[in-house]
């Protein structure tokens, strides 16, 4: 009897398992980054990010030649200057050269700043249909592809997700097989 109580139970337990297992709901999984290529708008926003990268560089550049220009001709002048005038010139002079050593780090900064504002509506587009698909059709989670080492094929919402923002199906590489092969 004893026997036919503990058996009883571990069916009971297992089937529990299970049971809780189903109740836990879909998962499934997405690369974004593949679906923000396909979106018209991340072609405009990369060209606005490319002209304004040029624009920060042709300012940086400018500054760098009128530097140049104000050594040449501090170089030139000097020989007339007293030594009051010759001690400003050069402050002014370490001022711009301070200013442009950090030139690149600043271009940096503001590429990166106006990256951020002109992805975010592209995100937040990706974002809601992600949530509407994963709403759609019954998704508990959805984990980003890069963070996972296995995943099965059926639990990829790109697809879903490529119709819902109405982009087309990228061609697969796998497709076009190098010359030679069967």
């Amino acid at each position: 009897m004893k026997k036919f109580i503990t058996l009883g139970l571990i069916t009971m337990g297992i089937f529990g398992l299970s049971a809780g297992a189903n109740a836990q709901g879909k998962i499934g999984y997405i690369s974004a980054d593949d679906i923000i290529v396909l979106m018209p708008e991340a072609a405009k926003v990369d060209t606005q990010l490319n002209q304004y990268q040029q624009s920060l560089y042709q300012n940086a550049q400018d500054k760098q030649t009128a530097f140049n220009e104000a050594v040449a001709k501090f170089y030139k002048d000097s020989t007339t200057m007293n030594a009051s005038l010759k001690e400003v010139k050069r402050t002014e002079l370490q001022r711009q050269v301070q200013e442009l050593s950090g030139a690149e780090q600043l271009i940096q900064q503001q590429f990166e700043q106006k990256r951020q504002e002109l992805s975010l509506p592209i995100q937040r587009k990706l974002q809601n249909a992600i949530q509407d698909v994963a709403k759609e059709n019954g998704y508990t989670y959805i984990f980003p592809r890069e963070a996972l080492l296995v995943a099965p094929p059926g639990d990829d919402i790109a697809p879903l997700v490529r119709k819902k923002l109405g982009l087309k199906n990228p061609t697969p590489a796998a497709a076009t097989k190098p010359a030679g092969t069967k």
